[in-house]
């Protein structure tokens, strides 16, 4: 594994000798705008493996992307290669549809401490709700970012995570079926507590989320990336673009329905994807993800 490799796979040029935030910033802005987040391995009859260097083959050499075991696990070691103070956290994804969290956690962050202060760095949520820089680890704080506000609120050693949401312009709203979450005001992320995490602790969450009948990643196959100025997702055959404050704080998402012969050439052109295998897409699940 090579940190040059790695920054040319993000386009990354600028330096990296001192460790600080605008060099983590930097870093994190190109990975996100390259490496997509993803689960298609799932949907090509792939194991998703908890290894570092069969990761960094899969995202680095292999120019694919990964979910956030991959995407933070990746992001943990190149920062780790870079001096910073890097510890593992564990997350619990909030569930829209049955307004709770789950039970076990279910999503790998990063804490970096830098200069005294701590910074949550999360590279691999995806979608709408994708930070795109490092977030100080303060309570009760708007942290306002391209995609929207986020922020932190801390209870008895427990931070939540959430985002004000913008109101949405949807041009072919017939293409949509979950135009009306939008009423939300805003939306809870996900949970966690700053007890250091060890990689072996994910394993379990690792093989569930790929096998278990109900997961979301076995439901739906989800691709999307950051852009300069949103993302474009791919979810199951449903092809959506979003621009972030288009105008008077207001999000353009647009939709299209590709049939399966685009599905090859979509990943190719707007996600930079080249699968190996036979990709099937699915799309059981009515949980949004905008």
């Amino acid at each position: 594994m090579d940190i040059k490799e790695y920054f040319a796979r993000i386009s990354y040029w600028g330096s990296h000798n001192k460790p600080d935030l605008s060099t983590m910033s930097d870093i994190f802005q190109h990975h996100i705008q390259a490496v997509p987040f993803e689960n298609l391995s799932i949907h090509c009859g792939e194991r998703i493996e908890l290894d570092l260097e069969a990761t960094y083959n899969k995202i680095v050499r292999k120019k694919r992307g990964g979910w956030c075991m991959e995407n933070n696990h990746l992001l943990s070691w190149v920062l780790t290669t870079l001096g910073y103070d890097i510890t593992l956290l564990g997350a619990k994804v909030y569930v829209p549809e049955h307004d709770a969290y789950p039970e076990e956690i279910d999503h790998l962050l990063l804490k970096v401490v830098l200069d005294g202060k701590s910074y949550i760095v999360d590279g691999g949520f995806g979608m709408a709700y994708q930070m795109w820089q490092p977030m100080e680890l303060i309570s009760g704080t708007d942290q306002p970012q391209t995609p929207g506000v986020f922020r932190f609120l801390e209870e008895g050693g427990t931070w939540y995570l959430e985002k004000v949401k913008r109101k949405q312009l949807v041009p072919n709203q017939e293409a949509s079926t979950s135009h009306n979450v939008e009423d939300e005001v805003y939306r809870r992320i996900y949970l966690f507590t700053l007890q250091p995490r060890d990689i072996e602790e994910f394993r379990g969450c690792n093989a569930h989320l790929q096998t278990a009948p109900d997961s979301l990643f076995v439901t739906k196959s989800i691709c999307s990336l950051q852009t300069a100025d949103g993302i474009r997702a791919l979810v199951g055959w449903k092809l959506t673009e979003m621009k972030y404050n288009y105008r008077d704080n207001m999000d353009l998402v647009e939709i299209r329905m590709l049939a399966d012969e685009e599905m090859e050439k979509t990943l190719k052109e707007k996600f930079n994807i080249t699968l190996d295998k036979k990709f099937v897409p699915v799309n059981k699940s009515r949980l949004s993800l905008f």
